[in-house]
């Protein structure tokens, strides 16, 4: 058996490849950022073949450092390779020459959302949520599909032949590695389609009849931990298994060791996304929560709550690379640290529509509550706290769900690195706010489980042991200061809602 894990981290702005040992710990890691396209207002596109070309690379990279540094010939040493991915964003190609026959469309993307809306309309809501567990929404991915087959002309008569394939990112990836051998899913990207049933664990007829999309498109659904296929050689280099494949949110959830019901974890990635796992029992939100599976593991399902931010990192990305305003996402903790306050200023990042509990298309990012005497520094502060309100906006709902107290929340991505805004989120949240030592649990996630599933660890408890804290982030404000910034939040929310309706 291998003695190394590969993590493929395939996200919304960049792919990442992470080298683990048997104690899970990261030996070596690449990343490279490749673009977003944005054709008109609230679209948002990617090129299917710059991501692979931008995945490969770094998994080749971290390949020649381990040939190099641990003398390592993949197939002996690489026991398997884990794909975490970003979720909903879908690729349809031909199956034939594997070619996109249109640019992905990403998750944030909102071209959908006339037709959501005339699937709420038509009084749908309720029957799709039960079947699903999600909300209509944009942020799905069959809607998506349905658009590349209404736009791309011949294309839903090609599909009903079986000539073209359709898949979230994780299915292009193994399809591709594995040289178009192995067209499959796991549970939690399927859960994120809204043409899944998550009760009945199969493509649902009557949705994929709704939105005239042939169930042959779509990829087997599998466990999140199994071994799917093998890397193809004349792809990678090398041929090795490809052994999980998990929604990027779940594998985060799982990298955090939240195994138990009540476990909760946020990431603080592009987005944010705040999971609690719910076990086998899935639970049905009163408040606009999506009821989503967790994980496929030995042929059992488990639940999750989920809470989704769109704009998370992205607003800090924004800060730096739209308005200039900082040089490195690092600046803005100096900087919002530099005053104790935001000047009674307060950011709605609601650049692509708000998430949960909200679920509003239409929102847009909004700016208010500006004096005279803000500067720039209370503006990079009011974006991290505006973060941390969503997240906030959020847990109170899942509180809600769950009926029962949240006394901790685990935290992780790659914004979770900032001390203030870890503090900003803890004053929030009046809750303890804890860091692990590898905040990278997404991809940590994935390689747990390719190693679960070739024998390198047992089981979730032998796994547990390696999650280690960082740090504990304790409040130091007071309820009266809760309610009083939470209440203006909520006042500035409303300012932001419907604006591009």
């Amino acid at each position: 058996m291998g003695k190394y894990i590969i993590a493929l981290d395939q996200g919304t702005t960049s792919s990442r490849a992470i080298i683990y040992n048997t104690k899970a710990v990261p030996l070596y890691s690449k990343s490279k950022e490749y673009p977003l396209y944005c054709p008109k207002p609230g679209w948002i596109e990617q090129d299917a073949e710059e991501l692979l070309k931008s995945q490969l690379l770094v998994l080749n990279e971290v390949v020649e450092w381990a040939k190099q540094n641990l003398n390592i010939t993949p197939e002996d040493d690489i026991a398997a390779i884990g794909i975490t991915n970003q979720r909903e964003t879908v690729v349809l190609w031909d199956k034939k020459t594997g070619k996109p026959v249109y640019h992905a469309i990403v998750w944030q993307c909102r071209r959908t959302a006339a037709f959501c809306e005339e699937i709420s309309a038509r009084g749908l809501d309720d029957v799709i949520r039960e079947k699903t567990g999600l909300q209509v929404d944009a942020y799905f991915s069959g809607t998506k599909i349905k658009w590349i087959l209404d736009v791309v002309p011949g294309l839903r008569e090609r599909a009903k032949k079986g000539e073209i394939l359709a898949g979230t990112i994780d299915t292009w990836l193994m399809w591709k590695l594995s040289g178009g051998r192995c067209h499959v899913t796991d549970y939690t990207n399927a859960s994120r389609t809204m043409l899944y049933n998550i009760y009945m664990q199969e493509w649902d007829t009557d949705l994929l009849k709704l939105m005239d999309i042939p169930e042959c498109m779509l990829a087997e659904v599998h466990n999140s931990s199994e071994v799917y296929c093998k890397t193809d050689s004349s792809v990678c280099g090398f041929s090795v298994p490809i052994a999980a494949a998990i929604g990027d949110q779940q594998a985060a959830l799982f990298g955090q060791g939240c195994f138990e019901c009540g476990d909760a974890k946020n990431t603080y990635g592009t987005g944010c996304f705040l999971l609690m796992n719910t076990g086998k029992d899935p639970v049905v939100s009163k408040n606009k929560l999506l009821t989503t599976i967790a994980l496929g593991y030995n042929n059992e399902i488990e639940y999750a709550l989920e809470g989704s931010v769109f704009m998370g990192g992205a607003s800090i990305q924004w800060l730096r690379d739209g308005l200039g305003l900082i040089k490195s996402a690092p600046e803005i903790d100096v900087l919002a640290a530099s005053v104790p306050d935001t000047n009674d200023a307060y950011f709605v990042p609601a650049f692509t529509g708000l998430g949960a509990p909200y679920w509003d298309m239409y929102a847009r990012g909004t700016l208010v509550g500006l004096t005279r005497g803000v500067k720039k520094a209370h503006i990079c502060r009011a974006v991290l706290e505006g973060i941390c309100f969503q997240v906030k906006d959020v847990l109170r709902a899942m509180q809600e769900d769950a009926c029962h107290p949240l006394t901790t929340l685990k935290v992780d991505g790659g914004a979770s690195v900032s001390n203030i805004m870890m503090q900003i989120e803890s004053d929030f949240l009046g809750v303890d706010v804890i860091r692990p030592e590898n905040v990278e649990t997404t991809a940590l996630g994935a390689a747990f489980l390719a190693g679960l599933a070739v024998g390198i660890w047992e089981n979730k408890d032998e796994v547990l042991k390696y999650w280690k804290v960082n740090r504990r982030f304790s409040p130091q404000k007071g309820e009266a200061f809760r309610e009083r910034s939470y209440q203006k939040w909520l006042k500035a929310v409303e300012t932001s809602r419907r604006w591009a309706e």
